[in-house]
């Protein structure tokens, strides 16, 4: 348990169209964490007020802080922003830049996960020098990390960033937009996934991989962790063991015709956030 009062700081960086995911991924992270307190920061452009309002009605119910930075600065005007270079993308990656001096470390979490057990241990997690703490998505043979070895021209395994945890004294002293935006415009044909591909190529060497079964469960992926586990990683480990499942790809678990071995459990924090919603929030 926690200290008394200090928080855990938890980034999200996206449009109004997750939301409703958000609240839903926040929802989780409260039911199974109720010993401790949250400061939630929320990165982005051109939420509405109404939207953001909502989200505070929660995160005051939960007893939580939400921290709405607003970009206004034009700082990303010569920055590519098409559909494949979201401006969220550049919120994440700069976050150490956009959040205030005295917020130390962050986890990083896109909307699209639930948190299904504590989260204290990744807080906690000895970064050894590192800059960040993320997870890999290998499979059972390693194949997609090797791919991207090959890709990218790295020596080090490719990580996912949808989990992460950040020391934003060293992302404010390496990460910067111009070396980003080098990458982009050198390589930028080459990259499939961008925001994780620039993470991969430019700061890989400075990133700790935590356990993807527990840190970073890809969803899609659950035959694999199974069989790489040796029959361990069966669906009662990851109730007692996993603490963030990541809905990675498409079908998202909040659209009908999702039907994956977690979509129920999805849909249940989605009842819980109705509920509270229509019982509590008004």
């Amino acid at each position: 348990m926690r200290k008394e009062n200090v928080p855990i700081d938890v980034l999200v960086t996206l449009n109004e169209n997750y939301m409703e995911p958000l609240k839903v991924m926040l929802t989780s992270l409260h039911h199974n964490n109720l010993e401790e307190n949250f400061r939630i920061w929320v990165i982005h452009e051109s939420i509405g007020p109404k939207k953001m309002s909502d989200l505070k009605k929660l995160t005051d119910y939960f007893g939580w802080e939400l921290h709405n930075e607003q970009i206004t600065k034009n700082w990303l005007d010569k920055a590519p922003t098409i559909k494949r270079y979201p401006k969220e993308m550049y919120f994440r990656l700069l976050c150490g830049e956009i959040l205030p001096q005295d917020v130390k470390k962050v986890i990083y979490l896109d909307p699209d996960i639930l948190v299904i057990n504590p989260i204290n241990d990744l807080w906690e997690v000895d970064l050894e020098g590192n800059m960040i703490a993320a997870a890999t998505h290998t499979g059972i043979t390693n194949l997609t990390s090797e791919i991207n070895k090959i890709r990218l021209g790295t020596d080090h395994e490719y990580f996912n960033s949808g989990v992460m945890l950040l020391d934003l004294e060293k992302t404010r002293a390496n990460v910067n937009l111009e070396d980003i935006l080098g990458v982009i415009e050198k390589h930028g044909a080459e990259l499939l996934l961008p925001d994780q591909d620039v993470l991969n190529f430019l700061y890989g060497k400075h990133i700790k991989e935590v356990p993807e079964e527990i840190w970073n469960y890809d969803t899609r992926k659950a035959v694999s962790y199974y069989a790489r586990s040796l029959s361990k990683h069966d669906l009662q480990w990851v109730i007692s063991n996993t603490v963030i499942l990541h809905f990675c790809g498409q079908p998202k678990p909040w659209n009908p015709n999702s039907d994956s071995r977690f979509t129920a459990l999805y849909l249940h924090y989605m009842q819980l956030l109705t509920r509270l919603e229509k019982n509590f929030l008004g």
